[in-house]
């Protein structure tokens, strides 16, 4: 019944091999040589590999969801659902989404004039972060950027959380409460794997939006948060699955 869910998990592995690899160059160069500038055509490049990762990673959360939601209200066809081609297809599903939807990031940015000091605030390039420097109208780029955020990470939460709530009328139909916690138990590698990832996220568009008044180091460390932490801890949690 595993099977499926170590290929995921393996694929959430390279995804976070990728976004380590991404980021941490500039984190570096900036924090310990003191490094403090980029080439445009290189955060460009930074902040494709950056977002596509990031959607990536919310994708795979979402189809570990699917599998917990199979595994736990439907068991008996568990094997015929969740085949290895099919697994491997949403899996696919997931890095053409994310690439189609980070594709166009780049060429929009690239067709505005950056007339201002073009001072980042974090140690490594983001959309939400680039689309503050230029000069021109910038309401396209707030407009798909939007459009993208709520069709990636808004509708893959939304998916998870439907999910469990479906997961959790189905575990309370169960009448041992052994049984039930021992069903529960399953998801508690994945729930983790949400928290972990979602968490920092809304940590970091708090932060922006609400505390712009905040020190400089705030923003910062949540930044960092957000982009290292995930990845630091999803091998632990690995760990402790197996």
């Amino acid at each position: 019944l595993h099977q499926p869910m170590y290929h995921l998990l393996a694929l959430l592995s390279v995804n976070d091999l990728g976004v380590s690899s991404s980021t941490l160059p500039t984190v570096l160069a900036t924090f310990c040589f003191h490094l403090k500038k980029i080439s445009f055509d290189s955060c460009m490049a930074q902040m494709f590999f950056i977002h596509f990762f990031s959607f990536t990673e919310s994708g795979i959360l979402l189809v570990m969801s699917f599998d917990r939601y199979v595994a736990i209200c439907n068991p008996l066809r568990y094997v015929t659902v969740l085949t290895d081609a099919r697994v491997a297809r949403m899996g696919m599903f997931v890095i053409i989404r994310s690439f189609c939807m980070v594709f166009p990031l780049p060429f929009l940015l690239k067709r505005l004039p950056f007339c201002k000091a073009n001072v980042l605030s974090h140690a490594y390039c983001l959309h939400p972060d680039l689309i503050r420097l230029p000069c021109g109208d910038i309401t396209i780029n707030n407009i798909f950027g939007l459009f993208i955020v709520i069709s990636t990470f808004g509708l893959d939460s939304a998916l998870i959380v439907i999910s469990y709530v479906l997961i959790l009328r189905s575990v309370l139909a169960i009448a041992s409460w052994e049984e039930r916690l021992k069903t529960l138990n399953t998801c508690v590698s994945h729930m983790c794997a949400v928290l972990i990832f979602y968490v920092p996220m809304v940590g970091v568009s708090m932060a922006a939006r609400y505390g712009r008044h905040a020190p400089q180091y705030v923003h910062t460390l949540m930044s960092l948060i957000y982009l290292f932490v995930p990845p630091m801890l999803n091998p632990i949690r690995l760990l402790n699955q197996n």
